[in-house]
């Protein structure tokens, strides 16, 4: 989740921990525990593009960062802060807790968090919620606000941060079974020809309107469903894979790197220019499908020598063109309206599937 978000998190959690003895010294440093697993960006100018891909949410998102900054910041926040009733144990709770429920968070979005490195760089990833959601942040920080205007031993301020926490919580709760629902109207709108898997997402900073990419043999079905839409049938276009421009380099390690990142959700596109280049479609595109002219948000452009060998990567970061007519008609669209959505062409290469 966004860093705003993780901070609002990590100082409820520290105030439910540690409030009435630490006071305001509790959503402090659960608010700086928050934000520290998300602080491996500042190593991207020391990294390349595949190594900061692949880097993000790795070492200080696994439980043995967890395990170990607990029990290290358990130890120095007691002696740091001599003068507070707070025990080691609190402080180790304090510290866990709010790096537990970071990580817990992101599991939950889309990007993948390698919960079990270095014994494993499996991503965990649910994709229930958007990176962004504020349906989520505003009621976890007005509790947070409004507890913070008591003191730290008014029963209120317990209570005002207990009732945000509950309400962020209960809407997580609601996009699992959001997602668990939307997963199914995708699957019977293709029922007549069942795909190999289907991946479904929520759109920016929403739950209701969802993309779904359902794959087949040689391409995905791509589409999109409100919980408002009138019915439940999908309008799907068809994206060809293209996986076999890659020729000889599938099993190159930095292309490798990039399947596992994109969990096989991925096309292989070759621009005007001769170069190749990956989309990762779990991300969407800029026009969050509304338009005939979208690019991809995750786009990897290969880097080869003259004999075709891969060697690098560079990630392209494409326009952010928000207008006004785009906003209404992606409002529209979570309204449940699908006459705002377009069938992308692609440049003629992605077209409106007959999958219903």
């Amino acid at each position: 989740m966004d860093s705003v978000t993780q901070i609002a998190l990590g100082a409820a959690v520290g105030e439910a921990t540690a409030g009435r003895e630490a006071d305001l010294k509790a959503p402090l440093w659960g608010a700086a525990f928050g934000l520290l697993p998300d602080l491996d960006v500042l190593a991207n100018p020391f990294l390349t593009d595949i190594q900061a891909l692949t880097m993000h949410r790795s070492v200080t998102h696994s439980l043995m960062f967890i395990a170990l900054v607990g029990v290290c910041a358990a130890y120095g926040l007691r002696r740091f802060h001599r003068d507070i009733p707070v025990s080691v144990g609190r402080w180790g709770a304090l510290v866990v807790l709010t790096l537990g429920t970071h990580v817990g968070l992101d599991c939950l979005t889309t990007y993948g968090t390698q919960v079990f490195w270095p014994f494993s760089n499996y991503p965990v990833l649910h994709g229930s919620v958007f990176i962004v959601d504020p349906l989520y942040t505003v009621p976890l920080a007005t509790g947070l606000l409004v507890a913070l205007r008591g003191t730290a031993m008014a029963s209120a301020r317990r209570w005002a941060n207990y009732a945000g926490l509950a309400l962020s919580s209960a809407y997580l709760l609601f996009t699992v079974v959001n997602k668990a629902h939307v997963t199914g109207v995708f699957n019977e709108a293709l029922s007549d020809s069942p795909p190999e898997r289907v991946f479904t997402t929520p759109t920016p900073f929403n739950n209701l309107l969802w993309q779904g990419i359902a794959e087949t043999d040689n391409g995905y079905y791509v589409g999109a469903y409100s919980l408002l839409d009138p019915d439940a049938s999908v309008d799907f276009r068809s994206v060809p894979k293209r996986h076999d421009l890659l020729g000889d380099q599938w099993d190159n390690p930095i292309v490798k790197r990039v399947r596992r990142f994109s969990r096989g959700y991925f096309i292989v596109r070759r621009a005007a220019d001769g170069a190749l280049h990956i989309h990762d479609l779990r991300f969407g595109r800029n026009d969050v499908g509304l338009t005939d002219d979208g690019e991809y948000l995750f786009t990897y452009e290969l880097q080869m020598e003259p004999d075709g060998t891969v060697v690098g990567i560079t990630r392209g970061k494409p326009p952010f063109d928000v207008t006004a007519a785009l906003l209404r008609r992606f409002l529209a669209r979570i309204l449940g309206h699908p006459g705002a959505s377009s069938a992308p062409s692609g440049a003629g290469s992605e077209n409106r599937s007959p999958a219903s």
